[in-house]
Protein backbone atom coordinates (compact mmCIF):
# COMPACT_ATOMS: atom_id res chain seq x y z
CA UNK A 1 0.00 0.00 0.00
CA UNK A 2 1.53 3.38 -1.02
CA UNK A 3 2.10 5.40 2.39
CA UNK A 4 0.34 8.44 2.54
CA UNK A 5 2.89 10.44 4.19
CA UNK A 6 5.19 9.93 0.88
CA UNK A 7 4.83 13.63 -0.52
CA UNK A 8 6.55 14.91 2.84
CA UNK A 9 9.75 12.32 2.77
CA UNK A 10 13.06 13.35 2.19
CA UNK A 11 15.28 9.82 3.54
CA UNK A 12 14.73 8.00 6.15
CA UNK A 13 16.27 9.79 9.33
CA UNK A 14 14.56 10.68 12.61
CA UNK A 15 12.96 13.80 13.11
CA UNK A 16 12.58 16.23 16.62
CA UNK A 17 10.76 19.10 17.09
CA UNK A 18 12.84 21.75 19.89
CA UNK A 19 12.49 25.21 20.82
CA UNK A 20 13.88 27.60 18.42
CA UNK A 21 15.99 29.17 21.57
CA UNK A 22 17.16 25.48 21.77
CA UNK A 23 19.25 26.38 18.18
CA UNK A 24 22.66 27.83 19.79
CA UNK A 25 25.88 28.78 17.89
CA UNK A 26 25.47 26.11 15.21
CA UNK A 27 24.05 23.34 17.61
CA UNK A 28 20.80 21.89 18.44
CA UNK A 29 19.53 20.81 22.25
CA UNK A 30 17.42 18.13 22.49
CA UNK A 31 16.06 18.33 26.29
CA UNK A 32 12.44 16.63 26.12
CA UNK A 33 12.80 13.50 28.02
CA UNK A 34 10.71 11.66 26.05
CA UNK A 35 12.86 12.78 22.90
CA UNK A 36 16.11 11.48 24.75
CA UNK A 37 14.51 8.44 26.14
CA UNK A 38 13.65 7.49 22.17
CA UNK A 39 17.17 8.06 20.87
CA UNK A 40 18.63 6.65 23.63
CA UNK A 41 16.49 3.50 24.46
CA UNK A 42 14.59 2.82 21.25
CA UNK A 43 16.57 4.28 18.53
CA UNK A 44 19.65 3.63 20.23
CA UNK A 45 21.63 6.28 18.26
CA UNK A 46 25.68 7.19 18.52
CA UNK A 47 27.53 10.28 18.30
CA UNK A 48 27.68 10.64 14.71
CA UNK A 49 23.92 9.73 13.95
CA UNK A 50 21.81 12.00 11.36
CA UNK A 51 19.17 13.55 12.08
CA UNK A 52 15.99 15.96 11.16
CA UNK A 53 15.64 18.71 13.76
CA UNK A 54 12.67 21.54 13.25
CA UNK A 55 12.16 24.54 15.27
CA UNK A 56 8.85 24.36 14.78
CA UNK A 57 8.13 27.71 13.52
CA UNK A 58 10.15 28.44 10.52
CA UNK A 59 13.50 26.25 9.86
CA UNK A 60 14.19 22.51 9.84
CA UNK A 61 17.98 21.09 10.04
CA UNK A 62 19.66 18.20 9.24
CA UNK A 63 21.91 17.30 11.78
CA UNK A 64 24.48 15.12 13.06
CA UNK A 65 24.58 13.94 16.80
CA UNK A 66 27.70 15.05 18.76
CA UNK A 67 26.92 13.68 22.64
CA UNK A 68 24.17 11.58 23.86
CA UNK A 69 23.23 11.54 27.77
CA UNK A 70 20.49 11.26 30.34
CA UNK A 71 21.24 15.23 31.00
CA UNK A 72 20.32 15.92 27.09
CA UNK A 73 21.47 15.34 23.50
CA UNK A 74 23.72 17.57 20.83
CA UNK A 75 23.68 17.80 17.75
CA UNK A 76 26.00 19.42 15.48
CA UNK A 77 23.85 21.72 12.56
CA UNK A 78 24.77 20.57 8.87
CA UNK A 79 22.22 22.58 6.84
CA UNK A 80 19.20 24.85 7.48
CA UNK A 81 15.91 25.07 4.90
CA UNK A 82 12.96 26.70 5.43
CA UNK A 83 9.89 24.06 6.10
CA UNK A 84 9.85 22.03 2.76
CA UNK A 85 6.86 19.98 3.91
CA UNK A 86 4.11 22.02 5.59
CA UNK A 87 0.55 23.31 3.41
CA UNK A 88 0.33 27.18 2.58
CA UNK A 89 -2.67 27.45 4.16
CA UNK A 90 -3.43 26.66 7.42
CA UNK A 91 -6.40 24.49 8.21
CA UNK A 92 -8.13 24.61 11.25
CA UNK A 93 -10.44 21.56 12.17
CA UNK A 94 -13.47 22.20 15.12
CA UNK A 95 -14.26 18.63 15.93
CA UNK A 96 -17.52 17.41 17.63
CA UNK A 97 -15.74 15.29 19.97
CA UNK A 98 -16.68 11.81 19.60
CA UNK A 99 -16.84 8.89 21.79
CA UNK A 100 -14.21 6.28 22.85
CA UNK A 101 -11.15 6.42 21.26
CA UNK A 102 -12.15 7.83 17.64
CA UNK A 103 -10.13 11.00 17.97
CA UNK A 104 -6.90 9.54 18.40
CA UNK A 105 -7.98 8.54 15.09
CA UNK A 106 -9.20 11.69 13.74
CA UNK A 107 -5.96 13.45 15.15
CA UNK A 108 -3.85 10.86 13.34
CA UNK A 109 -4.98 11.32 10.32
CA UNK A 110 -5.66 14.90 10.12
CA UNK A 111 -2.32 15.51 10.89
CA UNK A 112 -0.85 13.43 8.13
CA UNK A 113 -3.16 14.95 5.51
CA UNK A 114 -1.64 19.10 7.03
CA UNK A 115 -4.12 20.16 9.47
CA UNK A 116 -2.63 23.11 11.24
CA UNK A 117 -5.04 23.14 14.46
CA UNK A 118 -7.51 20.86 15.83
CA UNK A 119 -9.97 22.21 18.42
CA UNK A 120 -12.51 19.77 20.53
CA UNK A 121 -15.68 20.85 20.14
CA UNK A 122 -18.65 20.03 23.01
CA UNK A 123 -21.98 20.22 20.53
CA UNK A 124 -25.59 19.45 21.49
CA UNK A 125 -25.09 15.69 20.58
CA UNK A 126 -21.60 15.27 21.96
CA UNK A 127 -22.00 11.94 23.63
CA UNK A 128 -18.70 12.43 26.21
CA UNK A 129 -18.13 14.09 29.24
CA UNK A 130 -16.84 17.17 29.59
CA UNK A 131 -15.17 16.33 33.12
CA UNK A 132 -11.61 17.05 34.94
CA UNK A 133 -10.15 14.07 32.93
CA UNK A 134 -10.95 15.61 29.72
CA UNK A 135 -7.52 17.94 30.03
CA UNK A 136 -5.68 14.33 29.76
CA UNK A 137 -6.91 13.09 26.30
CA UNK A 138 -6.13 16.51 25.20
CA UNK A 139 -2.36 15.67 26.47
CA UNK A 140 -2.77 12.29 24.69
CA UNK A 141 -3.84 13.62 21.69
CA UNK A 142 -1.24 16.18 21.23
CA UNK A 143 1.23 13.28 21.46
CA UNK A 144 -0.35 11.49 19.12
CA UNK A 145 -0.16 14.24 17.14
CA UNK A 146 3.60 14.82 18.07
CA UNK A 147 3.89 11.41 16.67
CA UNK A 148 2.06 11.72 13.42
CA UNK A 149 4.15 14.47 12.52
CA UNK A 150 7.36 13.22 12.64
CA UNK A 151 6.57 10.51 10.80
CA UNK A 152 5.45 12.90 8.01
CA UNK A 153 8.11 15.13 8.16
CA UNK A 154 6.33 18.12 8.97
CA UNK A 155 7.56 20.93 9.99
CA UNK A 156 6.02 22.09 12.65
CA UNK A 157 3.28 19.56 15.24
CA UNK A 158 -0.05 20.91 14.86
CA UNK A 159 -1.99 22.23 18.13
CA UNK A 160 -4.66 20.25 19.76
CA UNK A 161 -6.30 23.44 21.64
CA UNK A 162 -8.61 23.06 24.87
CA UNK A 163 -11.75 22.05 24.13
CA UNK A 164 -14.64 24.48 23.72
CA UNK A 165 -18.49 24.98 23.08
CA UNK A 166 -20.56 25.10 20.37
CA UNK A 167 -21.56 28.92 21.10
CA UNK A 168 -17.77 29.50 21.49
CA UNK A 169 -17.10 27.99 18.46
CA UNK A 170 -19.77 29.92 16.57
CA UNK A 171 -18.11 33.55 18.19
CA UNK A 172 -14.83 32.48 16.69
CA UNK A 173 -16.33 32.37 13.13
CA UNK A 174 -18.32 35.64 13.42
CA UNK A 175 -14.88 36.98 14.32
CA UNK A 176 -13.85 36.40 10.59
CA UNK A 177 -10.52 35.12 11.20
CA UNK A 178 -11.11 32.33 8.41
CA UNK A 179 -10.96 33.26 4.76
CA UNK A 180 -13.61 30.82 4.72
CA UNK A 181 -15.55 28.43 7.03
CA UNK A 182 -16.66 25.19 5.66
CA UNK A 183 -18.97 22.54 7.78
CA UNK A 184 -20.31 19.27 5.91
CA UNK A 185 -24.14 18.70 6.57
CA UNK A 186 -25.87 15.50 6.01
CA UNK A 187 -29.20 17.86 5.32
CA UNK A 188 -27.13 19.79 2.00
CA UNK A 189 -28.26 18.07 -1.24
CA UNK A 190 -27.40 20.87 -4.07
CA UNK A 191 -23.72 22.40 -2.01
CA UNK A 192 -20.81 20.30 -2.41
CA UNK A 193 -17.40 20.80 -0.96
CA UNK A 194 -15.94 21.31 -4.31
CA UNK A 195 -18.47 24.30 -5.13
CA UNK A 196 -16.98 26.02 -2.14
CA UNK A 197 -13.90 25.50 -2.55
CA UNK A 198 -13.57 26.83 -6.04
CA UNK A 199 -16.27 29.27 -5.31
CA UNK A 200 -13.04 31.31 -3.11
CA UNK A 201 -11.92 34.07 -5.73
CA UNK A 202 -8.10 34.37 -3.99
CA UNK A 203 -6.30 31.39 -2.17
CA UNK A 204 -6.74 31.43 1.43
CA UNK A 205 -4.48 31.89 4.27
CA UNK A 206 -6.57 30.25 6.54
CA UNK A 207 -9.38 28.00 6.39
CA UNK A 208 -11.92 26.10 8.99
CA UNK A 209 -13.68 22.89 8.70
CA UNK A 210 -15.91 22.07 10.97
CA UNK A 211 -17.67 18.55 11.94
CA UNK A 212 -20.19 17.51 13.90
CA UNK A 213 -19.84 14.33 16.76
CA UNK A 214 -22.31 10.99 16.37
CA UNK A 215 -25.36 12.35 14.92
CA UNK A 216 -24.20 15.59 13.31
CA UNK A 217 -25.59 18.59 14.19
CA UNK A 218 -28.91 19.37 14.98
CA UNK A 219 -31.21 21.96 13.37
CA UNK A 220 -30.94 24.48 15.54
CA UNK A 221 -26.74 24.13 15.56
CA UNK A 222 -27.07 24.19 11.50
CA UNK A 223 -28.77 27.23 11.48
CA UNK A 224 -26.52 29.14 13.88
CA UNK A 225 -23.46 28.13 12.01
CA UNK A 226 -24.96 29.47 8.84
CA UNK A 227 -25.95 32.40 9.98
CA UNK A 228 -22.35 33.42 12.00
CA UNK A 229 -21.08 33.15 8.32
CA UNK A 230 -20.20 29.00 7.81
CA UNK A 231 -20.87 27.93 4.50
CA UNK A 232 -23.03 24.28 4.55
CA UNK A 233 -21.74 21.53 1.95
CA UNK A 234 -22.19 18.25 1.00
CA UNK A 235 -18.99 15.81 0.83
CA UNK A 236 -20.63 13.27 -1.27
CA UNK A 237 -23.42 10.71 -2.21
CA UNK A 238 -23.26 8.72 1.20
CA UNK A 239 -22.92 9.99 4.73
CA UNK A 240 -19.68 10.06 6.37
CA UNK A 241 -18.78 8.95 10.12
CA UNK A 242 -17.62 11.69 12.46
CA UNK A 243 -13.71 10.13 12.43
CA UNK A 244 -14.43 9.97 8.70
CA UNK A 245 -15.81 13.29 7.80
CA UNK A 246 -13.08 15.78 9.24
CA UNK A 247 -9.81 13.98 7.09
CA UNK A 248 -11.92 13.53 3.58
CA UNK A 249 -12.40 17.01 4.07
CA UNK A 250 -9.24 17.95 4.89
CA UNK A 251 -7.98 15.85 2.08
CA UNK A 252 -10.55 17.45 -0.36
CA UNK A 253 -8.98 20.75 0.54
CA UNK A 254 -5.72 20.25 0.19
CA UNK A 255 -5.95 18.55 -3.48
CA UNK A 256 -7.74 21.82 -4.21
CA UNK A 257 -5.40 24.14 -2.53
CA UNK A 258 -2.26 22.68 -2.58
CA UNK A 259 -1.58 20.23 -5.56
Amino acid sequence: MRDICAPWKKREMSRFFIDKKNIISGEAIIDDRDDIHHIMDVLRLKPGAALEISDSEEWEYSAVLTSVSQKGVRAKILDKNRFAGEPEIKVTLFQGVPKQGKMENIVQKSVELGVHEIVPVFTARTVAARNENFNNKIVRWQKIAGEAAKQCRRGMVPEITEDITFSGMTDIVEDKKFSAVIFPYENEKKRSIKDAIRGIKTKPEKLAVIIGPEGGFSDEEAEALKTAGADAVSLGRTVLRTETAGPAAIAMIMYELEL
